[in-house]
């Protein structure tokens, strides 16, 4: 008895027009499908070449959105680049404040996803400043109350900004809310406590330390150890406790 021999039968998979692949049915014996087989196989060959054009659909649409995210974030350092120059800070204040801000946010249990939204609020915390004007922004004396008045709209300049970009609507809590104090002395809102946003809280000890501990125009920089004595005094003030708690721990 002659070694069988295998006999296979052959489907295109066609979607849209396009080839996406054969597919191969092998079978040890000899076979003919009938009239409904084959019309069996081709509706099997249909829901795959469909299934692969989805996949090859979903592929090209991941990759199309994370180019689109890595091209908003690189315009966004571009912009905090550009925001610091304005405002005479201290090179490197916003890369070094958004980078410690992720570290004490990853510190308190916020998940991988809510980080991304945290560093582009990090890096975006001026952008309001875009609309105070040179005269104020960069006076090397100290503003008059008119100008401090001004100068506290930033916030909610920032929110006129930002809230129309749905991509960076879930940024907005430190941009807008940086400036708020945990006991309720700050502003654009006055918020108090828990009802100013996490990122918010945590970023505001980071911003302290950045600029007490960096020299700037109108002083030098503070010594390591009467920043941390400042921000300490403040907790249950200007700062959550709970974040100034692991701030020390992290330092």
């Amino acid at each position: 008895m002659g070694a069988a021999r295998n006999v296979s039968i052959g489907m295109p998979l066609i979607a849209k027009g396009e080839i996406q692949g054969v597919l191969v049915i092998t079978q040890r014996a000899p076979f003919a499908p009938d009239a409904e087989g084959l019309n069996f196989l081709e509706a099997v060959a249909n829901q795959a070449a469909i299934a692969i054009d989805n996949a090859k659909l979903f592929e090209g649409l991941q990759r199309s959105n994370l180019e689109l995210a890595l091209a908003y974030d690189t315009t966004i350092e571009g912009w905090s680049r550009a925001l610091d120059l304005r405002d005479q800070e201290t090179e490197g204040h916003t890369q070094r404040v958004t980078t410690m801000t992720v570290e004490l946010a990853r510190a308190l249990g916020i998940a991988e996803l809510e980080l991304a939204h945290i560093r582009r609020g990090a890096l975006l915390h001026d952008i309001g400043k875009m609309g105070v004007p040179d005269a104020i922004l960069r006076k090397p004396s100290a503003l008059d109350s008119a100008e401090w008045e001004l100068m506290r709209q930033h916030p909610a300049y920032a929110y006129q900004l930002l809230a129309p970009i749905a991509f960076l609507r879930p940024a907005l809590d430190i941009p807008y809310c940086h400036h708020e104090k945990w006991d309720g002395t700050g502003y654009p809102r006055g918020l108090r406590g828990d009802a100013i946003p996490l990122a918010a809280r945590i970023f505001a000890v980071l911003d302290v330390w950045d600029a007490l501990t960096t020299d700037r125009p109108y002083r030098v920089a503070w010594s390591r150890v009467q920043a941390l004595a400042h921000i300490r005094e403040q907790s249950g003030k200007h700062f959550d406790p709970r974040v100034v708690e692991e701030f020390f721990k992290m330092m």
